[in-house]
This record gives structure tokens, sequence and C-alpha cells, in this order.
């Protein structure tokens, strides 16, 4: 593998890594919400609740022969019970929700570490760029206002405050 390859995979399994000690973690209340919060949004558990309210509704309509009715029309009971159940649904995507967003979290502190080492690291080279092409004697290039500008060494305070200056009041 070349060496562009062999860094690029360390990359590939860092983040490989990473997803599997966060997937590796979760608590036993975690573990069941993401069940109970996947087979929800599947379309066995659509087609499982339309088949029950089906069969609900029939047996307390006095349609199957040989079951009594338990919840006469306007079927209070199944309103009941499906209120309690979109409780506790909510509740477990909810938690759901919650444990993704510390995921996404968590690669966001990463992106922005990595972006600030970039950014380091660009200004770096067009430092060097620069110092080279003046070497050679090419000072109308660098002399370039863009590329002066952007030889500068970023103020992350700075970058910060005029973000938070522009930005409209949430």
């Amino acid at each position: 593998m070349s060496e562009h390859g062999e860094h690029a995979q360390s990359h590939i399994d860092l983040i490989a890594k990473q997803e599997h000690e966060f997937l590796s973690q979760p608590s036993i209340s975690e573990w069941i919400g993401d069940r109970v919060a996947g087979f929800a949004g599947s379309i066995y558990f659509v087609i499982l609740h339309a088949v029950i309210v089906v069969f609900w509704i029939l047996i307390n309509a006095g349609r199957m022969s040989g079951i009594p009715r338990f919840d006469p029309y306007p079927y209070s009971l199944l309103s009941t019970v499906v209120a309690i159940e979109a409780v506790f649904l909510a509740s477990f995507i909810l938690m759901r929700q919650s444990r993704m967003a510390r995921r996404a979290e968590r690669r966001d502190h990463l992106n922005l570490q990595i972006d600030l080492i970039s950014e380091k690291e660009i200004t770096k080279v067009l430092q060097l760029t620069r110092a080279i092409c003046t070497q050679m004697g090419l000072k109308s290039v660098a002399d370039n206002a863009e590329l002066k500008e952007l030889s500068q060494e970023t103020s992350l305070e700075t970058l910060s405050q005029r973000l938070e200056d522009t930005l409209p009041e949430s």
C-alpha cells in the first residue's frame, strides 16, 4: 500500500475504532431504548399495529364470533392503550436522539480539532510558499494581497467574536 493509502487507512481505522467504542458502551437502558426505538421506526411496527387495531375493532364490533366484546365503541380502552404507548415510545425515541446528539457532539469536537490543525498547517505552507517566491525573485507572487492575507496567523478569538457579532440572535 502506498504511503498515501496507509495514511488514509490510519484515519479510517481511527474513525472505525471511535465508532466501535461508542457503540460498545451503551448502558442497559440505552441498549433497550435503541432496540425499542429501532423497532418503532420500522415497517414491521406499523404492520403489527395495523393488525392489532383491526382485530381490536373487529372483536369489539362483534364481527368475530366466540370472542366476547371488552371495549365497546368508541373504543376508549384502545385510545388509552395507544396514548400510554405513545408516551413510552416518545420517551424511547428521545433517549435515542439524545444518545445520537452526544455522538454528533463528539464528532463535532473531533472535526473542530482537525480543522484547527489544518488551518495551522495550511497557514505554515502558505508562509513557506511566500518565502520561496521571495527567495526566487517572484516578488509579485509573494506580495499578492490575497496570499499575504491567507498566510497570516488566524486569531480564533477574533474570528469567533466576528461570527458572534454577525449572526442574528436566536
